[in-house]
């Protein structure tokens, strides 16, 4: 399970690691048509090395805050 505060709409996407534990992305995309949330997963899916499929929204689907689950495959 990951948090992930979710920033839209940067120069570079990309995915770091806060001092506290959790996640922050930076997406070029806008949160628009779920675009942000698909780049997100995407993102996720080749941090971790595992298909984007694996990479589940549990909560926080239309908020900047969100808890992700990668399944073990």
């Amino acid at each position: 399970m990951l948090q992930v505060k979710v920033k839209t709409r940067a120069r570079v996407s990309e995915l770091s690691r806060a001092e506290d534990g959790t996640w922050l992305a930076r997406l070029k995309s806008s949160p628009v048509d779920g675009k942000a949330n698909a780049e997100l997963l995407t993102l996720v899916a080749a941090k971790f090395g595992c298909s984007k499929s694996a990479v589940i929204i549990k909560a926080g689907a239309t908020g900047r805050t969100k808890l992700l689950k990668i399944e073990a495959q």
